[in-house]
């Protein structure tokens, strides 16, 4: 049996190269080239159904490649989004700022000003010492921050935030304590209860006593003809 040798032209032929380039490869099938029978000419070899699918198959791909340049070339348009001013922006920012201040607690203030200790108590106070409409603003944030409901705040409740407003803001000791005096007279004996009674308030603020003046600007700005907010101390003489 003899098998079969390459054919000498086609050892001289270089492989035909395809249109990306690469060297076509041609798949034989080898039924087709097993050994001849006596007195037959051996039948040139067929190329077989692969050969065929992979130059199907490597044409599409040709076309395919060669439509994908013309797709990007006309890309879709995307939206874009430009901010004009950011002095615009800012002021929205602000805007969208909440505050913790309700309209309630402005009502518990002005209840408590009824009240005739602590009308006595503004009243000696014309230097402003301890109680200028920004303490007293304070006082007003403090309510918004315990967290009482409305009927619970009394009159120890706005002494305990007009002196938390004074320890945060003041450093004037001396008129700071005539609020004990006009709470309990002489009997100096409840001032440790009122400084617990502190402690535990400014807890329920959680720890929260400073205020900006911002928000003190909000807190004067929502009932501005509001005779507490005249307490300046600038217009003072």
């Amino acid at each position: 049996m003899t098998s079969c040798q390459p054919h000498p032209q086609d050892e001289e032929q270089s492989p035909q190269l395809s249109t990306s380039g690469y060297p076509r490869q041609e798949v034989v099938d080898n039924e087709v080239l097993g050994p001849s029978a006596p007195g037959v000419d051996p039948s040139p070899p067929r190329r077989s159904l692969c050969w065929k699918r992979k130059r199907e198959w490597s044409d599409e791909s040709e076309e395919s490649s060669e439509e994908e340049p013309e797709k990007e070339l006309a890309p879709e348009p995307e939206e874009t989004w430009v901010a004009e001013t950011l002095c615009g922006l800012k002021m929205k920012l602000k805007r969208r700022r909440v505050s913790p201040v309700l309209p309630e607690h402005h009502e518990i203030l002005n209840r408590l000003l009824e009240d005739p200790v602590v009308k006595r108590f503004l009243s000696w106070d014309k230097d402003l010492r301890v109680s200028d409409k920004y303490l007293l603003a304070m006082v007003i944030a403090y309510f918004s921050r315990a967290g009482l409901f409305s009927w619970q705040y009394q009159r120890i409740h706005f002494f305990l935030a007009l002196y938390l407003a004074n320890d945060m803001e003041e450093d004037n000791k001396a008129s700071k304590r005539n609020i004990f005096y006009f709470l309990y007279g002489k009997n100096r004996s409840q001032i440790p209860l009122f400084h617990k009674l502190r402690f535990q308030f400014f807890c329920s603020m959680r720890c929260r006593a400073w205020v900006s003046l911002e928000e003190l600007e909000e807190i004067q700005a929502y009932d501005p003809e509001h005779w507490v907010w005249a307490r300046d101390r600038a217009r003072l003489s």
